[in-house]
């Protein structure tokens, strides 16, 4: 496959992500009277970091994560102190998908870390809506390390540079930045653009007639066999059974 030039990346403006959280005492069964107050029960763990155990309202958490999703810093508020962390699990109901539980990952500003990092393909393939191919994206996910606050949203590919059926795009075609460091293998393909394969529509009028294949033991039964009809014909008579006469009872004077 035909291999595209890699492109600068572009790196969005982030904004601070702050979210108010309370120290927690409550835990099992009790969460669930928690909940009904329109509280989530979380953790924040990390290297170098007593665990705590934090509640956060319902909807303060799902307006700082549409933002900030699992790659952004969070600044958590408490009391007086302010953690920077990253949302690393959240549990959802198996019906309802609310929000039951979440992880933060407490992390330190001025170390690397390493994580996945959803992929975005952005702009238009010629080879798709001219030619007709068919865009995969064999790569959702890459590795990145980056200091936390240089972690990218997304990686975005571009598929503008693929013009022709085959074409793809590997680790090594994105183009570099400056922030982060992509650890999968540059020979691994992230987007291809392939041939569409047509199912036949046209509906078939014969029936192809299966092959045959008996043995020779076979072959002699069925020299030998006769139809039902034949059967009849030669089935020799024979003299019809005779019924018994049924018994005559004498009526009652």
């Amino acid at each position: 496959m035909k291999k595209t030039t890699s492109s600068a990346v572009k790196h969005p403006v982030k904004t601070k992500n702050s979210l108010p959280v309370s120290q927690r005492k409550v835990f099992g069964k009790k969460l669930n009277q928690l909940r009904k107050e329109g509280l989530v029960p979380a953790n924040v763990f990390g290297p170098k970091f007593k665990s705590q155990s934090v509640s956060v309202k319902y909807y303060d958490l799902v307006g700082v994560y549409k933002t900030a999703k699992g790659t952004g810093i969070v600044y958590l508020q408490l009391d007086k102190e302010e953690i920077p962390v990253l949302v690393k699990n959240i549990q959802l109901h198996p019906v309802s998908d609310k929000i039951l539980h979440v992880d933060f990952r407490k992390v330190d500003l001025q170390e690397k870390i390493t994580t996945a990092v959803p992929v975005k393909t952005v702009g238009t393939s010629s080879a798709v809506t001219q030619l007709g191919g068919v865009l995969l994206l064999q790569a959702d996910r890459l590795t990145v390390e980056a200091l936390p606050q240089d972690i990218p949203q997304a990686i975005e590919v571009n598929i503008s540079q693929i013009t022709e059926i085959g074409q793809e795009v590997t680790v090594a075609n994105i183009g570099k930045s400056n922030q982060y460091v992509i650890k999968d293998d540059g020979k691994k393909v992230v987007v291809s653009v392939i041939a569409h394969k047509e199912e036949s529509t046209v509906a078939e009028t014969t029936a192809a007639t299966p092959e045959v294949i008996t043995t020779k033991e076979e072959e002699a039964a069925a020299e030998t066999a006769v139809t039902p009809a034949a059967a009849e014909t030669k089935k020799p008579a024979t003299p019809e059974a005779k019924k018994p006469a049924p018994e005559k009872t004498e009526k009652p004077k």
